[in-house]
């Protein structure tokens, strides 16, 4: 098998055209529903709850995507959904049209998320799991960096002119939904369930699952809650005095720095092991969150989002890749999905937390928080012992 197939592929090209689509309109939502009369408490309520659809969504999907034996349906629905999303809400600007749009974006990355990541699984080998998801990463965070830069480059041609961006957010949109019928679906052993499945299946793959899954979820999970949303990150780069078109370079640089990375890094990784790959990664969020509350200017604010683009490239498809090294592969789904729809919740208590310690006590606290327990979970996973050995 070679190391990149062409499922992994055409996933991956998938991935950076919806990405496209999404992060055109991420740094520019907010500023819209603003424009148009909303106000930061809806808003705040809006992201909060179309997170924690998309929370609960991966679980459930997930576990369904392994009960039926199936993965590509899955993926091809999740895609369709969160492009299918964005021209509605420049077709209306009725807010319960808004929170529908969200949330259907949303429920559509739940939908495909642990499906997509078992097709993943399945396409690797016992040595190049972390080489198949850093390359999905790569074209993935690639996105990240083209959207923001075409929505800058045409908002700096018509300012102010935001319905049309969402439009054109649709074009990248349907050329992922269009790349995902070229996949083809696997055979794979379905789990035996007595059982109808309901709402909350998901959370059986805790008492099935081995105890290094549930001793790794619990690691990452106690770290989830309290990595908190990089909005933060942007935050105290405005507040130490970038404008806004710095603010959304600095943004684009980090995701630049992610995709360049994402792949070789783990490529390293298959050769040194997941596990050191990860510390290594852990390491650099604890320095850059240290150094963000030290930091009063911005004379090392680029260095600190190099570093940080670093750690993303060296725990993001790492952490999936280690996941799935540990349960069955038809039981990935619901593994990857347990830990995604955890990951969501935990994470939106994180920026709740944050927002709250940010709001009492300043920024440098905030920061010194995070970064103090980033390195109690890096104790954390290297007292506990965590085998990284594929589980067939």
């Amino acid at each position: 098998m070679q190391t990149i197939s062409k499922t992994v592929l055409v996933l991956s090209l998938v991935s950076l055209f919806t990405d496209i689509a999404s992060e055109m309109l991420y740094p520019i939502l907010p500023i819209y529903l603003r424009s148009i009369g909303y106000s930061i408490l809806y808003i705040g309520f809006l992201e909060g709850v179309a997170e924690v659809v998309a929370g609960y969504s991966k679980g459930y999907f997930g576990n369904l995507s392994d009960l039926k034996g199936k993965r590509v349906p899955f993926v091809q629905m999740g895609y369709a959904l969160s492009a299918f999303s964005k021209p509605l809400l420049a077709i209306s600007q009725i807010p319960i049209v808004v929170f529908f749009a969200r949330t259907l974006d949303r429920l559509g990355k739940g939908v495909r998320t642990g499906a997509r990541d078992a097709i993943l699984a399945n396409e690797a080998t016992a040595t190049s799991k972390a080489q198949v998801f850093g390359f999905h990463r790569s074209l993935d965070t690639l996105g990240a960096v083209l959207g923001p830069s075409v929505a800058l480059i045409y908002l700096y041609l018509y300012p102010n002119q935001y319905i049309v961006l969402f439009y054109l957010a649709f074009l990248p949109g349907l050329v992922s939904i269009g790349l995902t019928f070229l996949l083809r679906e696997k055979e794979f052993q379905i789990i035996k369930n007595e059982k109808k499945p309901s709402v909350l299946s998901f959370v059986s793959i805790w008492k099935d699952a081995s105890l290094d899954y549930r001793k790794l979820v619990v690691g990452l999970l106690v770290f989830a809650f309290w990595n908190s949303s990089d909005v933060f990150l942007i935050l105290k780069a405005k507040e130490l005095g970038l404008n806004d078109p710095s603010v959304i370079g600095i943004y684009i640089f980090y995701n630049l720095v992610y995709a360049i990375f994402a792949y070789p890094l783990g490529i390293v990784a298959d050769k040194i092991g997941l596990k050191t790959m990860f510390l290594l990664g852990l390491t650099l969020f604890a320095l850059v969150y240290i150094m963000m509350g030290w930091m009063d200017d911005t004379n090392y604010l680029w260095v600190a989002f190099f570093f940080y683009g670093i750690y993303a490239s060296a725990t993001e498809g790492i952490s999936k890749a280690w996941i799935s090294n540990l349960v069955h592969k038809n039981q990935v789904g619901s593994a990857i999905g347990f830990y995604t729809a955890l990951q969501s919740v935990a994470t939106f208590f994180a920026s709740l937390v944050a927002g709250w310690i940010w709001f009492q006590f300043g920024a440098p606290v905030t920061f010194f928080v995070t970064g103090a327990f980033a390195i109690l979970v890096l104790v954390y996973f290297l007292v506990v012992p965590i085998s990284e050995a594929p589980n067939t």
